[in-house]
């Protein structure tokens, strides 16, 4: 049939059954003999695995997602506006993108059971500083937050492709349910808890224990990835004495990859950080309208799933970046012409454009690259020069709605992001391969 791929699958690798590409940080790493033994003897145990990986998952996005519908009350109890107000939002990103980065070289130094235990307790730490009374504790605190979910956004991955090799399809189902699951329950229960606990900062730090309760599952695992482990040695040595394959930084295709990546998740976290407060601004309900983002949240989950599964099918996946941009570029127009009566409506079409361009931006990180080797160096390059990219829509929306006292022209700059990206798809959506 035209437009479907060929049998034999891309060289880089293809994604698994559900359509989610698993690239391992670790592809390039030989583990040494002592941890390579004890990871032997942990996938003994998978139902320890399993519950690690699931609790680990359920903190990715919950600590972020939980921010939105609160973001009011920080700012006033702080003293803030908007442009400030949107730090909150925009320092976890600045550190998710230098987290990215770093994320592989933890990895080699330590191993990656260590170095998820480590981030798990590092988000608990962050959780519970955000909420300290100077206003420095909200920021430093956030950069604690942003930093730890990179390590666990970049390592859980291969983690998975490693000890499921046989399950990978599921197992990452699961990772990416409990991931967008977390997320929608911390939104959606935000202003309850808020109630509840006497203030936005009881509603943060509830999640802290989560975060507290997922450390205390790894920590077996770390004690026996790590034994027999001479005191200073190195987790693992890596493949290549000198970097081989494509430079990257020359490649148009791989910065057409990169930016795509970005620009969707400028969109994405514009929507944590403002979505909330533009429906509140509209005259909507606090509570309600953190019911909305939630539900908005939770639909990511179709789009994710099913977007990158057509995605693996098509030689070219250029239609498929301009149908998840049109998504949420009618969701943007929605919200300028009836923010609160089609509210439902446009979160409808914001999560699933959100969740497939994710999905596509993943995958597109597989399937245009060569080799494994060249797909976990684009993962870097995309997540890092990414998150950093889309650290700038929070901050620059915010700072056009302090300036224009509404919602209209903040909301036409996202349509102008969103036919960018469709620019972008059809770039980075060619059948080609870096190098070629």
């Amino acid at each position: 049939m035209p437009g479907t791929r060929p049998e034999s699958p891309p060289a880089a690798g293809t994604p698994s059954r559900d359509g989610t590409p698993l690239i391992d940080a670790e592809e390039d790493l030989t583990p040494a003999p002592p941890l390579a033994t004890a990871r032997r003897r942990l996938r003994t145990h998978p139902a320890l695995l399993l519950l690690g990986i699931v609790l680990a998952s359920l903190n990715m996005r919950a600590a972020l997602a939980g921010v939105s519908p609160l973001l009011g009350e920080i700012g006033d109890h702080f003293g803030l506006n908007a442009t400030a107000s949107s730090l909150v939002t925009v320092i976890p990103l600045v550190f998710m993108g230098l987290g990215s980065y770093v994320a592989p070289k933890l990895a080699r130094r330590w191993g990656t059971e260590t170095v998820l235990f480590s981030a798990l307790v590092l988000l608990c730490a962050g959780i519970v500083v955000r909420v300290a009374p100077p206003l420095v504790a909200l920021f430093v605190g956030c950069a604690l937050v942003g930093g730890s979910i990179a390590l666990l956004n970049v390592l859980m991955p291969g983690l998975i492709k490693r000890d499921f090799p046989d399950r990978a399809a599921p197992m990452t189902a699961l990772y990416t349910t409990a991931m967008v699951l977390g997320a929608t329950v911390s939104a959606a229960t935000s202003v309850p808890l808020e109630n509840a606990l006497g203030g936005w900062q009881g509603s943060l730090v509830s999640w802290g224990l989560l975060a507290a309760i997922a450390a205390l599952v790894w920590l077996p695992q770390v004690v026996i990835a790590r034994r027999g482990a001479q005191h200073g040695e190195a987790a693992a040595t890596p493949k290549h004495t000198v970097e081989t394959g494509p430079k990257l930084s020359r490649s148009p295709l791989a910065w057409q990859v990169t930016l795509f990546m970005g620009s969707q998740s400028l969109i994405a976290y514009v929507a944590i950080a403002w979505l909330p407060t533009v429906f509140t601004d509209h005259g909507m309900a606090k509570a309600q309208a953190g019911l909305v983002f939630a539900f908005s949240t939770l639909l990511q989950m179709a789009g994710s799933f099913v977007v990158p599964v057509l995605a693996g099918r098509m030689r070219r996946q250029r239609l498929l970046a301009a149908g998840v941009a049109a998504l949420m570029a009618l969701a943007c127009v929605g919200l300028l012409v009836a923010p609160v009566a089609g509210a439902w409506v446009w979160a409808t079409l914001l999560g699933i454009g959100q969740g497939g361009a994710l999905g596509l931006a993943l995958t597109m990180m597989v399937l245009r690259a060569g080799d494994p080797h060249t797909a976990a160096r684009l993962s870097g390059m995309a997540q890092t020069w990414g998150y950093l990219l889309a650290a700038v829509g929070p901050l620059a929306l915010g700072a056009v709605h302090q300036v224009t006292d509404g919602w209209t022209l903040p909301i036409v700059l996202l349509l102008v992001v969103c036919a960018g990206l469709v620019l972008l798809g059809l770039g980075a959506g060619r059948d080609r391969r870096i190098g070629d």
